[in-house]
């Protein structure tokens, strides 16, 4: 089966022939229909986050079930399946707690090789390595759907949406009426949007410098968008909320200054919720004292804080009935070998979501 490796940081990537493992008797081998290239793909391959290398690249994803482990009774050959790119054992104390988006058996689960090439194996990010012909995976990290939709798009429920409309609904649980800003109109962030807009929210603001972000983030529910260009993004927003700030902003990029703007872009007591993903030597500093005094309040969304066997079915079934335009998310379709192009076009903020059709 052919897969998309990267071998070395800063490198372009490569697509090789590898050798799937055999299955274990928890494992799933499922037959990629589409895989979304996700900004976390680009910062993987620039060495942000410490996965071992060589690496199968890929974790939004979504498939149909070839094959099953000796011990599973819940996956059926056939079957429609999201890939979740992070485990949800079911036995953990954060699973048990009703946070399987903290799943503490994700740390072994991804780590677990998946693939050979000449002769050693490859582990797979975050446990999936989506960006392939065929993925296996332990049964934790796979979700059934019963679905009609199209595979570019339900693979994108793998990540973006549940991870940006998650932020919304399920992290920061915005509220009918309020004022929401949105730092980072990516893939992400345009979910991040739709959930806002699903809540009830009356102001969704989103800040972008990219036209093309910008305009997909209006026709996506957003009431405003803002260009750094223009001037401080806080000071806009501050404009557009009677000089309060918003009541809920969100960070989608990942980056410290963009982290510190959604801080100062909140109103007093507002809720400031972190979603984009960082290298891991990064900080933020804060100020101290007015986070005490203004009532603020700071929240961490990994993976949307969504517990994905329940909440994935709820996506797909908000997309089924048309209260999720994800078509609208889809820029391009491309081929394995046209991944390099795609994670340019990512850094050029050139699309909303480019798709592997493998």
């Amino acid at each position: 089966m052919r897969a998309v490796v990267l071998e070395d940081y800063n490198e372009p990537l490569v697509v090789r022939d590898v050798e799937p493992l055999p299955l274990g008797p928890s494992d799933v081998r499922v037959e990629v229909r589409a895989c979304g290239v996700c900004h976390s793909d680009l910062s993987a391959a620039r060495g942000q986050y410490a996965f071992p290398l060589p690496l199968v690249l890929g974790h939004e994803g979504s498939g149909v079930v070839t094959e099953v482990g000796s011990s599973l009774t819940a996956f059926r050959v056939g079957e429609r399946v999201i890939g979740s790119w992070v485990a949800h054992c079911g036995r953990c104390f954060q699973c048990l707690s009703g946070r399987s988006h903290l799943c503490e058996a994700q740390p072994v689960i991804g780590a677990r090789p998946r693939v050979r090439l000449n002769g050693d194996e490859l582990t797979a990010m975050s446990g999936l390595g989506a960006m392939a012909e065929l993925m296996t995976v332990d049964e934790s990290s796979l979700v059934k759907v019963d679905t009609d939709l199209p595979d570019d798009q339900l693979a994108l429920v793998g990540c973006a949406v549940t991870t940006g409309i998650g932020a919304a609904l399920w992290t920061a649980r915005v509220q009918p009426g309020s004022s929401v800003a949105i730092f980072g109109a990516g893939g992400v962030g345009l979910c991040t949007v739709l959930g806002a807009a699903i809540a009830g929210a009356a102001e969704i603001i989103v800040v972008d410098p990219y036209p093309l972000k910008r305009e997909a983030a209006l026709s996506h529910g957003a009431t405003r968008s803002v260009s750094p260009a223009d001037g401080d993004p806080v000071e806009q927003i501050r404009a557009c909320t009677a000089g309060r700030g918003a009541d809920y902003t969100f960070e989608a990029i990942g980056l410290p200054a963009t982290m510190r703007q959604a801080f100062d872009a909140a109103c007093n007591g507002g809720i400031v919720t972190y979603i984009g993903a960082l290298a891991a030597d990064l900080e933020l500093p804060l100020p101290a004292n007015a986070l005490r005094a203004q009532g603020k309040q700071i929240r961490g969304s990994n993976y949307g804080s969504a517990q994905v066997r329940r909440d994935m079915p709820l996506l797909v079934r908000l997309a089924e009935t048309g209260r999720l335009n994800l078509a609208g998310m889809v820029s391009r379709r491309v081929p394995l070998d046209q991944v390099n192009q795609a994670i340019a076009a990512i850094d050029q903020g050139q699309v909303i979501r480019s798709v592997l059709i493998p």
